[in-house]
């Protein structure tokens, strides 16, 4: 009963809904509003918003921008992501790189876009370095808010290329590279023919979701652009962010019409990729079957500016959040101080509660949430689609926050913490399921089984011996969810109405021409806070896990004991009928 509670919670709470967030953007659309927001009864329905959107002066620019914007980030992170793989996935570095991957993780994007500013920006500290060496910078373009994009460019391939390395870590292990590597070098294959012709058609069709993800979040993206993207004109993302901002609610219709027309684009280049895909691997493939060729792959070199550039970035935080007097073009600070640090003090503890109780309250929801629909998954051999799980993460977050803000202005009354920990966690329910489905997919179930058998109820048996053995996992799941929540941007001020601030939202706000100091500060805070999470969760791993020990031996009649020993697992879990107790040897 439980069971069916938590998997129709998840229908209810993350994929329900979808359906008044597209209702909410369509009508606005078609000009009709609520009559909470117009204070009218009367709406007629008209397409004058979306001939406001096409005569918008700019508009091809914004639109063009975006287009090039999200698709050569995206492009670039998985020309990455594959040229590191194949350069380094058989040698002894792959296994320093998978630890490496977690802190940059960590980091988020906003806190990731003021320091990428802070160190390309025209007075940064690598335009310091160049004037330090005698070069002249003057007249130099620099790449943050550049009329092109290409700061956002690389500051989006760089922050989403260890995202597709970690996705494909698994994916590699499940088409068994080495034995692929192994047949292929056995027929004359070299090391870049045997990654291009062989595992790149395997692997691309797996990753296909993670790179949905990412293309449509460069498309959408809205806080990273505001801070190193371009400005006049903006991508499109923003602009229909800053429609959406216009005090006269009469032209709300405008930005529902952008927000649905962005949903169209994306969804429009999702499909082109698609078909894409499916050409070059089925259709136009003969460069699969032209046989052995002497060529050759960079990507050695590649791994270290992915890894440190986010690396380098924390120092620099660091430096201008306790600079007092920093000229151009010194390397340094010449005056220290904490007097900003004293300044922020008080509005810091209550962004950070905001942020904290936040990512607690969604992620410990969507954590249940999720754990409740694998299980039903594993009990039932029933679950929900695995495409409408992910759909919070291949649609554009304004588009379908729109058509929610909207919607819950139908709803009396003021519940802004409410709503906001409701769409909270309809985007930390994704990331966390994604993160538990493969642990709960490799456990073994006889595990379980034999703690049947020996008198456990089913509740026993899963919270003694599953969750034991899978709570590493769970914490680093958890870590995963309160990192994205505390990221979020655009939920927390949509459907909070401004009225609840966040790190995350106050650091935007600050990085478009505040003061470096102040900036700094709330970028660092935003970068430690799940650096903290994560190193919390590999703790919490490490003592929840099961602990090697000594069973003791017993003759007693009224304890019988069994040793369970699983091929995939070395623990031997030994249980006790009477203490129901665990020990491990």
């Amino acid at each position: 009963m439980f069971l069916h509670l938590l998997f129709f919670s998840a229908i209810a709470l993350c994929i329900l809904p979808l359906l008044p967030g597209m209702a909410g953007i369509i009508l606005p659309a078609l000009s009709w509003l609520p009559h909470s927001l117009t204070g009218t009864t009367a709406n007629a329905f008209s397409l004058h918003a979306f001939e406001l959107v096409i005569t918008w002066p700019g508009i091809e620019q914004a639109i063009g921008l975006s287009l090039f914007t999200g698709i050569s980030s995206s492009l670039l992170a998985l020309l990455f992501t594959f040229l590191i793989l194949q350069a380094h996935w058989q040698s002894p570095r792959w296994q320093r790189i998978e630890r490496w991957l977690a802190p940059v993780l960590a980091m988020p994007h906003v806190a990731f876009a003021i320091g990428f500013g802070f160190l390309f920006a025209s007075t940064g500290w690598l335009y310091r370095l160049v004037e330090q060496m005698g070069f002249s910078t003057q007249g130099w373009d620099a790449v943050v808010q550049d009329p092109y994009g290409l700061g956002l460019i690389l500051a989006l391939a760089i922050k989403e290329t260890p995202f597709l390395l970690l996705m494909s870590a698994s994916v590699l292990k499940q088409i068994k590279v080495d034995t692929l590597y192994k047949t292929a070098s056995g027929l004359g294959y070299r090391h870049a023919d045997i990654w291009l012709k062989v595992i790149l058609p395997q692997w691309l069709p797996k990753i296909r979701l993670p790179f949905y993800a990412v293309l449509a979040f460069g498309l959408s993206v809205v806080d990273v652009s505001l801070i190193i993207g371009p400005t006049r004109p903006p991508t499109f993302a923003v602009l229909v962010w800053q429609w959406f901002n216009e005090p006269d609610l009469t032209l709300l219709p405008r930005a529902a019409a952008g927000a649905l027309s962005l949903l169209a684009l994306t969804l429009l280049v999702l499909l082109t990729a698609r078909v894409i895909e499916h050409a070059v691997l089925n259709i136009w493939n003969k460069w699969l079957y032209s046989g052995a060729n002497q060529l050759r792959l960079p990507g050695k070199s590649t791994i270290y500016a992915i890894l440190l550039l986010p690396l380098i970035v924390t120092p620099l935080l660091v430096l201008w959040s306790i600079a007092q007097r920093w000229r151009f073009p010194d390397l340094l600070p010449t005056r220290f101080s904490f007097r900003f640090w004293q300044q922020e003090l008080a509005p810091l503890w209550e962004y950070s509660y905001n942020s904290l109780l936040l990512a607690v309250v969604s992620s410990v929801i969507a954590l249940v949430i999720a754990i409740g629909c694998l299980e039903y998954r594993d009990r039932f051999q029933r679950q929900i689609p695995f495409w409408l799980i992910t759909i919070p993460m291949v649609i554009p977050q304004l588009s379908l926050l729109f058509g929610l803000q909207v919607t819950s202005h139908l709803v009396a009354g003021q519940h802004f913490w409410l709503l906001v920990s409701w769409s909270h966690v309809i985007f930390v329910f994704p990331y966390i399921y994604l993160a538990l489905d493969g642990p709960w997919r490799s456990f073994d179930r006889r595990l379980t089984q034999s703690a049947l058998s020996l008198g456990l109820s089913q509740w026993h048996a899963w919270w003694q011996v599953k969750r034991a053995l899978l709570m590493p996992s769970i914490w680093i799941a958890l870590a995963i969810g309160m990192s994205v929540s505390l990221a979020q941007y655009l939920p927390t001020q949509m459907l909070g109405a401004g009225r609840i601030s966040t790190i995350t939202t106050e650091a935007v706000a600050l990085a478009s021409g505040q003061d470096r100091r102040v900036s700094a500060i709330y970028g660092l805070l935003q970068a430690v806070l799940p650096l903290i999470f994560f190193s919390l969760a590999l703790v919490a791993g490490r003592c929840s896990g099961v602990q090697p020990c000594k069973a003791k031996p017993t003759n007693s009649k009224a304890q019988r004991s069994q040793s369970i020993d699983s091929k995939s697992m070395n623990p031997k879990i030994v249980y006790s009928k009477q203490t129901k107790s665990k020990t491990c040897c």
